[in-house]
């Protein structure tokens, strides 16, 4: 199996438990996931299997979207209505308006600092175990870039956006940076991830109708985890070089776009490679799907 499938996570189970209901699945084929989503999260849980479990850092890659629902006026130590809940007192009651512009602020490149209830590593451990254990974490602050963000209802203490942003943002931080703004606090009452990419809620799949002897035909073709990537078509000479790990000449002409230091490789239609700019024309082949050349034949079959 070479391919990634988009579950649709529900809540309540960690985004481990779903890739262990996979591999029981597929039994001696890796398995990973391309993104972690909280038990308290729901929605897009894209999972590699085989080889595609080598393509997980470019799925990461792909902007992130997801709709939360906050409750103003409250807080808690895990920035969600998981921790203990508090009510702010006298919390003031902001203006649909109000809401909107302070959205505005939160577009573009931006520095986050990421939740004290994190699995950042700080010393060695997760920071979450330090803040369990009741010890103030400090973290820096880490670059953002959000791509969208739109109110879609408010009704208080609702608050409910959608936001489109890279990979490492905290959309619990989201919410305790617009509550901020508001000169009041947030805890974040529920999230859907609806999208990573091109993979969409609307073609995710219910982890229960899974079945062992049917899995392979809801495989998604492994090229949809590179699809931000500049392709190249490989010639039969080219293929024969990387698939025994050889470096190859690539003229500009035959790129689909300018130069960039990764691309994807194909031969015959087929993900074969991703290859890495080594000097002028010259590319390595750093994850190579295809066996070697004298386990195929040149038309691309085993």
């Amino acid at each position: 199996m070479f391919g990634f499938i988009n579950i649709n996570k529900p809540h309540g189970v960690t985004s481990r438990f779903v890739v262990d209901q996979v591999q029981r699945l597929v039994k001696e084929h890796k398995v990973g996931h391309c993104g972690t989503l909280d038990p308290i999260a729901t929605g897009v849980l894209v999972i590699g299997i085989g080889s595609a479990t080598r393509l997980v850092e470019f799925v990461q890659q792909m902007p992130k979207s997801y709709r939360g629902t906050f409750l103003l006026g409250r807080s808690s130590d895990t920035l969600d209505i998981e921790g203990d809940i508090s009510k702010l007192a006298g919390a003031p009651v902001p203006s649909i308006e109000l809401v909107r512009q302070s959205l505005q602020h939160f577009q573009g490149k931006m520095l986050q600092e990421p939740p004290q209830y994190s699995a950042i590593k700080v010393g060695g451990r997760r920071a979450y175990e330090v803040a369990r254990s009741g010890k103030q974490v400090s973290l820096s602050p880490r670059e953002i870039n959000i791509y969208n963000i739109s109110l879609m209802e408010f009704s208080y203490p609702e608050v409910t956006i959608d936001i489109t942003c890279s990979g490492g943002t905290y959309v619990r931080a989201i919410g305790r940076d617009l509550a901020s703004r508001l000169n009041t606090s947030a805890v974040m009452k529920s999230l859907c991830r609806t999208a990573i990419g091109n993979f969409k809620i609307s073609g995710s799949l219910s982890p229960e109708i899974l079945k062992k002897g049917t899995i392979s035909q809801s495989l998604i073709p492994p090229e949809a985890g590179v699809n931000h990537l500049k392709h190249v078509d490989l010639s039969e000479n080219q293929f024969k070089e990387i698939s025994n790990g050889r470096k190859i000449s690539i003229p500009d002409y035959q790129l689909s776009a300018a130069q960039s230091e990764k691309v994807a490789a194909f031969f015959n239609d087929n993900l074969v490679a991703i290859l890495h700019s080594a000097e002028s024309f010259q590319w390595n082949p750093r994850k190579v799907f295809a066996p070697p050349v004298s386990k195929i034949d040149a038309s691309g079959k085993a």
